[in-house]
């Protein structure tokens, strides 16, 4: 907690934040239709990745504070945190392991000991309310077996002491870990009328004998850590440090940030809602200013021509490079003392040194847009706000991984994406096809998604217009799929339906007019 406490303290002061996270998965295999997809809305891509934000939880949160100590100097404290959800009184989530992400994970030297013993904890809003209400009834309830069993050992440890100690005489209850320094506590006050308990750094619990009238005493100290108040702070855990970050209104940097986002909102503000549009909107009033750095450098990227690079180690790497020509204006980054460790090795999806080079992919990116906007004729060492005036239209910009957006934009309406033409496969004489197969068969000349659009016709979309011609050419004569592109009038079902039904409609009136007219000329 310390620790936790003296972050808190730098986020109120310094900018801006970067951050990462890691999870116990990212896309839960089990959940239906899940898989993304270019046809998706941000709406619908919201709700895929709602249903597994819900099933997975957050193993590390890294959070990196640069501080501009002079001119284009900054220097880094880069943190790194291990999370595990709150299981205080009733409290017990449920959450999903994705067997690649804790192999991926493994890899890369995560301690998984860490994670379930050391995590902090924390809640959200709605497992806050559950706890204040349990505390309120005074309620004792342990939902761990494990806790209940040192529970158990603790009362008979100090039953049996009690009867032959003298007052102010004390003992030592050891080997206590997380919550169960508080539970034991608790506990032992309400069973016994004459101990008073104090915690003894994090594993220990120093019982006392004391008389009634000191007990009195006792209990009203503004120190005791068994008020309700200090409980919930306790249990609350790294989400004070969220609502610190939230209330600072510091700019809030990712790396292909959106699910980062999504888990924080869902784990330490509220559940996710069922609405797209109110979850930005809350986010955007959470965080008023987010970077994302994916959507900066692929725009970098394409106008400065540098070799295609995904991960952000490697954005790092090309950054850090000759490829982007260095001046001595460059912003000068420096890891602080107790980060130092970062600079002696490089720690890939760590979330501690993945929060540092995302700051410093920022960092690096800003300059040379702003070299680039004044032809680099920087007169002086640039400052923060020029950096932000220059990534000015990248702002509340998030991106959008294969969808129908390039990004998502939380301070305004997403802008759809430019692809390429829509194609539409229409089968005959090979009953029984499915999206699947229709896929496979494509594969291998070219990635498409591909989605149903009536019995016999698929719609198939890429992000490569090589692709489209490729198979527009090669398909022309198949015998069993024409492949055409999609035009809305042509091939929309809603549209062929109203065309039929006003055919039909037409045919009837022509009938009646007829039927009608014959009729007149029979009198």
């Amino acid at each position: 907690m310390a620790l936790l406490c003296t972050v808190c303290f730098k986020a109120v002061q310094r900018r801006p934040g970067t951050f990462d996270m890691e999870f116990t998965g990212l896309y839960s295999a089990s959940l239906q239709n899940d898989k993304l997809s270019l046809f998706d809305s941000p709406m619908e891509r919201y709700l895929k990745a709602k249903q597994s934000v819900q099933h997975f939880t957050v193993t590390q949160l890294g959070l990196a504070i640069f501080s501009n100590e002079s001119s284009n100097k900054y220097v880094v404290h880069s943190y790194n945190f291990f999370l595990f959800p709150s299981t205080w009184g009733v409290t017990d989530v449920e959450f999903t392991l994705s067997a690649s992400s804790i192999q991926f994970l493994s890899h890369y030297g995560f301690d998984y000991n860490k994670f379930l013993k050391d995590g902090i904890p924390y809640m959200n809003e709605a497992q806050e309310k559950i706890l204040h209400q349990y505390l309120l009834e005074g309620s004792r309830k342990v939902s761990s077996a494990l806790d209940r069993d040192a529970l158990k050992k603790a009362i008979d440890e100090v039953t049996c002491w009690i009867a032959a100690a003298e007052e102010e005489e004390t003992m030592i209850l050891q080997d206590l870990s997380g919550y169960q320094v508080l539970e034991v506590q608790l506990v032992l006050r309400q069973a016994l009328q004459n101990v008073w308990t104090q915690p003894l750094g994090i594993k220990k619990v120093m019982v006392k004998k004391v008389s009634p009238q000191r007990r009195r005493l006792l209990e009203n100290s503004p120190d005791d850590c068994c008020q309700k108040e200090l409980i919930l702070l306790s249990a609350r855990g790294f989400t004070n440090l969220f609502q610190i970050l939230v209330q600072a209104k510091k700019p809030l940097v990712g790396h292909n940030m959106l699910m980062d986002l999504m888990h924080l909102y869902d784990k330490f503000y509220k559940p996710l809602p069922e609405s797209y549009e109110e979850f930005k909107r809350n986010i955007h009033n959470l965080f008023p200013v987010l970077i994302d750095t994916k959507t900066v450098t692929k725009s970098i990227w394409k106008k400065c021509q540098f070799p295609l690079r995904s991960s952000l180690l490697e954005v790092y790497a090309v950054l850090c490079s000759n490829l982007n020509p260095k001046d001595s204006m460059c912003p000068k980054i420096a890891l602080a003392s107790e980060c130092s460790r970062y600079a002696e090795k490089k720690s890939p999806h760590e979330a501690g040194y993945d929060a540092f080079l995302c700051g410093s992919v920022l960092l690096k990116s800003a300059h040379l847009l702003l070299c680039t906007s004044t032809d680099g004729a920087l007169e002086a060492d640039p400052c923060f706000p020029q950096y932000l005036s220059v990534l000015a239209e990248y702002l509340n910009k998030v991106n959008f991984i294969r969808g129908g957006v390039s990004s998502i934009n939380f301070s305004g309406e997403d802008v759809p994406c430019h692809h390429p033409p829509l194609l539409v496969v229409h089968v005959r004489g090979w009953p029984g096809l499915n999206e699947r197969q229709i896929y496979q068969e494509f594969k291998a000349l070219c990635r498409f998604d591909v989605r149903r659009l009536s019995k016999n016709q698929f719609l198939l979309l890429s992000n490569k217009f090589k692709q489209v011609r490729l198979v527009l050419r090669d398909y022309k004569h198949h015998p069993h799929l024409r492949v055409s592109v999609y035009g809305h009038w042509r091939h929309s079902p809603g549209v062929n339906c109203l065309l039929q039904v006003s055919g039909v409609v037409a045919l009837w009136s022509v009938l009646a007019f007829v039927l009608g007219g014959a009729t007149c000329c029979l009198f």
